[in-house]
């Protein structure tokens, strides 16, 4: 016991005082999740075409790098602003803006080659990021909760403070040689005390209250070689608690695991391509999987797991991106980008496609649903390459190129979780952005 007392002093004179705090934070105040009623989620009518609502191009391009595209984007889980992720291993955190009234800033009148607004923060990593993921409980009005975890080559785990941009604390794994190995894929657990992080056959397990080089390990494959290979390159979580745990890898499978034990349930065949995404529904009965270079999101019910319910197709035929999909809050649909330069919205009730809209001019790698308003965001850009003897004028991209992109939706009601209306709804943007004000405090 003196000697876990002393190593834990040492852990803690390491870090600065953002961190100590974070540790020192009762679990019960991190975990419990807020006394309020859940919000009110909206109606989207995707029949009729978002409209553009902040647009953003400039900040991600320097003389020295014309072509840093995005490689995602991610909400903040109480939906006050997004986190970007681009090429030259930098994350950019945008809060929505509000005017002097308190309502959402308008700034359709801006001109076409600016951008919106300003990032409110800038935190740049070593090298290459593979995942990075928020707090589940984070809420700008606990600052010791406004942090995510990002994963990047030749690095250990990174805990960010996303209210000053400072790193808080690291979470080291070594390899047989003694040194820092990297993570592919990393999630926090629903109740947020743990990470969990994809490596090469096996899965190790943070606990959040004790950065270092403490884990667990687990591997993937059993003594009879039979579980899922090769790298670990995506994970969630089931939504509804029950202690499932899905992850993706580049062998082009998707096993689930239990939480608690890391007992191997399923192991699921049929993506053509290595496994990039994969998400669970809102009532945690379903998974949906995407893989590079596979055209098709694919639907499996954890139920009875013998064969795929059905396919979505989406434009990634021919790429090794991670694209990301996203179902929106109430559940009943989802939405994907592709190589096309659409997203694609498809009603998960049938798999069948619904609409479309066009996002950008390239790749749209990201995409995401607002928590609870009736808003999108999306992430666009692909590696160029060029000959050695261009010059960079030959790499000149349009604003609709290497973007992020805000996206209000027309909504006909906004309801509570057991469906029943509690507001009318709205076809036109001065109408969207009083309800938005309405709920969503600056």
């Amino acid at each position: 016991m003196e000697e876990e007392a002393s190593e834990q002093q040492l852990i803690r004179e390491s870090m600065d005082e953002d961190a100590v705090e974070l540790l020192e934070t009762p679990i019960e105040a991190v975990e419990e999740k807020p006394s309020e009623e859940p919000y009110p989620l909206p109606v989207i009518q995707y029949d009729v075409p978002p409209y553009l609502t902040y647009h953003f191009f400039n900040q991600f391009r320097t003389p020295s790098n014309p072509n840093n595209f995005l490689k995602g984007i991610k909400w903040s889980p109480d939906g006050s602003g997004f986190l970007t992720c681009s090429d030259d291993n930098t994350f950019c955190l945008y809060n929505l803006p509000y005017d002097g009234s308190g309502q959402l800033a308008d700034f359709s009148s801006s001109a076409a080659d600016t951008d919106s607004y300003a990032a409110s923060l800038v935190m740049s990593d070593g090298e290459s990021v593979y995942d990075y993921c928020w707090y589940p409980y984070m809420s700008s009005s606990s600052p010791e909760t406004c942090v995510f975890a990002s994963t990047t080559r030749d690095h250990p785990i990174h805990l960010w403070d996303a209210t000053t941009g400072q790193l808080r604390c690291t979470y080291r794994a070594y390899d047989a040689m003694d040194e820092i190995t990297a993570a592919f894929s990393i999630a926090f657990n629903p109740a947020g005390t743990k990470i969990f992080a994809g490596y090469n056959k096996s899965i190790r397990i943070f606990d959040i209250h004790r950065p270092g080089r403490d884990f667990t390990q687990h591997s993937t494959l059993q003594g009879n070689k039979e579980g899922q290979s090769g790298i670990i390159s995506s994970m969630a979580f089931c939504p509804s608690h029950s202690g499932l745990l899905a992850t993706g890898s580049y062998s082009q499978t998707t096993a689930i695991h239990r939480e608690d034990s890391m007992e191997l349930l399923y192991v699921l065949h049929g993506q053509e391509g290595g496994v990039t995404h994969v998400q669970f529904s809102k009532d945690g009965n379903y998974l949906y999987t995407g893989g590079r270079k596979d055209p098709y999101i694919l639907c499996w019910d954890i139920r009875k797991t013998a064969e795929i319910v059905y396919k979505m197709y989406r434009s990634s035929e021919t790429t090794n991106q991670r694209i990301y999909f996203d179902i929106e809050p109430r559940g009943q649909h989802l939405g994907s980008g592709g190589q096309d330069g659409s997203v694609h919205i498809y009603n998960l009730l049938t798999g069948q496609w619904v609409s479309s809209f066009r996002a950008a001019s390239d790749t749209v790698n990201g995409f995401s649903f607002h928590p609870f308003l009736p808003m999108a965001a999306s992430s666009s850009g692909h590696r160029r390459f060029g000959v050695i003897d261009d010059s960079h004028e030959d790499m000149l991209l349009t604003g609709d190129e290497n973007c992020v992109s805000v996206w209000s939706f027309a909504y006909s009601a906004f309801v509570e979780n057991d469906g029943s209306p509690i507001s009318g709804g709205s076809n036109g943007k001065s109408e969207l952005d009083e309800d938005l004000h309405l709920r969503q405090e600056p």
